[in-house]
């Protein structure tokens, strides 16, 4: 709507030759401004701009002025651009298998965004490294001083991006530490041991305001969540003793009883046991929350939120009690809102200081949903199904806007993975040793091209307020 008058008009008085009488902001009434709104734009009624009137006028002022009618617009252009987002539909390109070499189930996939790579990590333990274009580059073993057990298996894997290493979880109750910038391709340099209980997921966080700040959350096959909160990772995660080798690249062991009677002035621990026996089977830390958020398939205390005092060294538990249990879960930070995938096919909506009912339930599946993951900058929500369905859901209208059955080899008995990386728009989703990706389509109406060939210049003229654009086969004034 072009509105072409101002209300911010001159005062008129008598002349002042020395200074010129200051421009105060003028104010109008309900029917000033419906009288004028209908002179002026030429269409529309006086109830409509009434309407818009009362809209504007919050407070019940019985006044609007033009900073209040702008700042009103801007608002409501702002939801509907919002609006807008969370009803499209994205178009996936067709679903395509990567060529692994994984011979058992993939545990994790993850991006390093220093390096623009992708990671994935088998049972067996096995580390492969693939280009942004998702070409395989390198396999590696990763392997650990028990790894002539015969059932060791590698349970989860984390990127510690502020300190360039990444962490893997082993069935052997221990936790090695290996840097990305080593001279040795992956060489362990700490190694945790002394776990009570096997750890099988873990969580890695960092401060991007000071990277020092840092917290690893894993949950184990006790029922147990842990966490080590860093405060000196950029320096070190754990202190060398004195009687340690001054060489650079040998592997330093932790006892875990070490870290829990403080040793470790740099790090120190947080700990609970709401899960009583249960497999953990998610965790999460949550800045915005200041919380650790765990979940187990159990129909008690199913997702707990593990909130940090003050002192930031102890916690106060809150849970949800979810009939049949859940098989993971994601939170949305802007939206305040933990999504959790039911093993009774639902999915339900909770805000995280309400645990007696969900705010929300999305019906829809026809089988146990065992993976959920928020499209955050859409504000929608991914869920996966049993029966190899992918739908996606419009959390404002709490609807299905789409359903893809994916083409998996039939199988009772499968493990699943499912990530969605989101600056990429790629959708990652596993069927045991096997890696799936789901692309989307480049959003074409989002797109503008000046030039059909790659743009090599661009000049901006200050006096005339142009842009010059200069590709291989012609120049363009924008």
């Amino acid at each position: 709507m072009s509105i072409g008058f101002s209300l911010n008009s001159p005062v008129t008085s008598t002349p002042n030759k020395r200074s010129p009488e200051p421009r105060k902001i003028i104010c109008m009434s309900r029917e000033d401004f419906t009288q004028k709104m209908t002179e002026i734009v030429g269409w529309g009624t006086k109830e409509e701009y009434g309407e818009l009137f009362d809209k504007v006028d919050v407070a019940q002022d019985g006044f609007i002025n033009w900073d209040k009618l702008t700042s009103f617009i801007l608002l409501e252009l702002n939801k509907q651009d919002e609006r807008a987002k969370a009803t499209v539909v994205p178009q996936w390109k067709d679903l395509e298998f990567l060529p692994v070499k994984h011979k058992d189930n993939i545990q994790k996939v993850i991006f390093l965004k220093s390096s623009s790579h992708y990671l994935t990590i088998s049972k067996e333990g096995l580390l492969a490294i693939w280009g942004e274009n998702l070409k395989l580059q390198e396999t590696f073993p990763i392997t650990s001083d028990a790894t002539k057990l015969k059932h060791l298996w590698v349970t989860s894997l984390v990127s510690l991006e502020n300190v360039n290493k990444i962490a893997v979880a082993f069935t052997s109750k221990e936790i090695c530490f290996y840097d990305l910038l080593s001279k040795e391709e992956f060489a362990c340099q700490y190694k945790l041991q002394g776990l009570k209980g096997t750890p099988i997921c873990m969580d890695y966080w960092y401060d991007p305001l000071d990277a020092n700040e840092s917290i690893l959350s894993f949950g184990d096959i006790t029922g147990k969540v842990q966490a080590i909160a860093f405060t000196a990772a950029l320096i070190s995660l754990f202190e060398r003793p004195a009687s340690a080798c001054e060489d650079g690249e040998a592997t330093m062991t932790i006892n875990w009883a070490e870290l829990l009677s403080g040793c470790h002035k740099c790090c120190h621990i947080l700990e609970h046991k709401l899960h009583q026996g249960d497999w953990v089977r998610q965790v999460t830390y949550n800045a915005s929350l200041d919380a650790i958020i765990s979940s187990t398939t159990s129909n008690t205390k199913s997702v707990v939120l593990a909130w940090r005092e003050k002192s930031k060294k102890h916690l106060h538990m809150t849970s949800f009690n979810i009939a049949q249990g859940i098989h993971a879960f994601d939170y949305h930070s802007r939206l305040n809102l933990i999504a959790t995938a039911g093993i009774n096919n639902k999915v339900c909506l909770w805000n995280p200081y309400v645990v007696s009912k969900p705010v929300g339930v999305l019906w829809g599946h026809s089988a146990s949903v065992i993976a959920v993951q928020f499209f955050v900058e859409r504000k929608q929500l991914f869920s996966f199904s049993q029966d190899k369905v992918l739908r996606l859901w419009d959390i404002q209208h709490q609807l299905s806007i789409q359903r893809i059955a994916c083409s998996f080899p039939e199988s009772q008995d499968f493990r699943c993975l499912f990530h969605f990386d989101e600056v990429h728009g790629r959708l990652f989703i596993s069927f045991n040793n096997r890696l799936a990706l789901l692309a989307m389509k480049s959003d074409a109406s989002k797109r503008v091209k000046s030039h059909e060939k790659a743009v090599t210049c661009v000049l901006y003229n200050s006096i005339l307020k142009q842009v010059m654009i200069g590709s291989f086969t012609s120049f363009g004034l924008r």
